[in-house]
């Protein structure tokens, strides 16, 4: 099996998993307040700090409205707007994980913050599910031949297999479930071992369910390479992500379920789980292995990935054109538009009818190629 993964001079693998306090934007800008989050991380034992690189316009359209987050409905442009950070922010926070023995993993959403992170020297990177098909991003960071960190909610294997294709660094492939929190038993972790060998890669888990112990125990008892969760100094914050993310003492225990489950044979840990949570629950959290949509974020494909969007209202018969195209996350309102794998099959040809801004482009938009 495919299971080691080396970043930043460390060895990675079931037995020493790598163990990510993800971040995110919890800090809302506060250099102060992401120290402390590094602080907690470093404390209650994780390997890896992960922050968010975001600007607004590589992530979604003005007009993308309101999405619902685990604190309620956010309007989302706004919202990233207002976390928009330098790249002074990143590299204070970068250094302070560092000084904690911490790697410091930030993700990028467009090339604007993968040049930015590029540009700190960081070692690693990190593609979040939604752009994972995000063809130019991927293209970018292969470019770097950085390891690299790809997260799978909501995607098909075509979608995973897309992305690796293009990637031919180093890669840990994290399977995720795209729901905030997302249910335990929709996790399951007996795909790891199959993504691992169909894909020759080490797998982990990227886990968004409640309970601190459950799904991180049993992904290590299932192969697992790497297990991110999200931190908080507290559930009470107002981070976008704070409502499911669990307080520095969850997050510790958390460590110390991982770390205990990593010297234990496999059988022991399920067992001792199936103790616990009783044995359907366990059963139902590693699954069948077959690879799907679970059902808490099925009805998120092609909303939160990305697809081909208007930048600005463009008339018929004007041509496509980098400049009046992004690809975008769609989110609950826009229209999805086509993959980003047929941008290169819109661009030079002309509109068939009036494309609002914002929308989504699909084929019956898409006239012959300018003249």
């Amino acid at each position: 099996m495919h299971h080691n993964f080396r970043v930043a001079g460390s060895e990675f693998a079931p037995g020493r998993p790598l163990v990510i306090a993800e971040i995110g934007t919890s800090h809302e800008g506060d250099v102060a307040k992401a120290f402390d989050l590094v602080d907690a991380a470093a404390e209650a034992g994780a390997d890896c700090a992960k922050f968010q690189c975001v600007f607004a316009e590589e992530i979604v359209h003005p007009n993308t409205g309101s999405v619902p987050l685990p604190g309620g409905p956010v309007p989302i442009y706004e919202r990233f707007r207002a976390l928009e950070l330098d790249a002074d922010f990143y590299a204070a926070v970068k250094e302070r994980a560092e000084a904690k023995g911490l790697l410091f993993l930030c993700t990028p959403f467009g090339l604007r913050s993968a040049r930015l992170l590029r540009r700190l020297d960081v070692r690693a990177m990190k593609v979040a599910s939604p752009e994972l098909n995000h063809l130019p991003l991927i293209d970018e960071l292969a470019s770097y031949g950085l390891p690299v960190l790809v997260s799978s909610g909501v995607s098909t294997l075509a979608d995973i297999e897309r992305a690796l294709k293009r990637l031919a660094c180093p890669v840990l492939l994290l399977h995720c479930v795209t729901a905030y929190p997302a249910p335990a038993e929709e996790y399951n972790l007996r795909l790891l071992a199959g993504l691992s060998s169909v894909f020759g890669l080490p797998t982990g888990v990227s886990d968004h369910s409640a309970d601190p112990i459950l799904v991180p125990s049993l992904a290590v008892a299932s192969g697992a390479t790497c297990v991110e969760k999200h931190i908080c100094l507290s559930r009470g914050d107002p981070g976008l992500d704070d409502p499911i993310a669990l307080p520095p003492a969850d997050f510790a225990t958390m460590v110390k379920a991982v770390r205990r489950a990593a010297e234990l044979p496999a059988q022991a840990t399920v067992a001792a789980l199936s103790d616990r949570y009783g044995p359907e629950i366990v059963e139902a959290v590693l699954g069948d292995g077959v690879k799907r949509l679970a059902p808490s974020e099925a009805g998120n494909y092609y909303r939160t990935n990305r697809s081909i969007h208007a930048l600005r209202a463009i008339k018929p018969g004007e041509a496509f054109s980098a400049e009046n195209l992004a690809l975008l996350r769609t989110e609950k309102v826009l229209r999805p538009g086509l993959g980003p794998e047929l941008l290169h099959a819109v661009l030079g040809r002309v509109a068939r009818r009036a494309v609002p801004s914002g929308e989504g482009v699909v084929w019956e938009d898409v006239g012959d190629l300018q003249r």
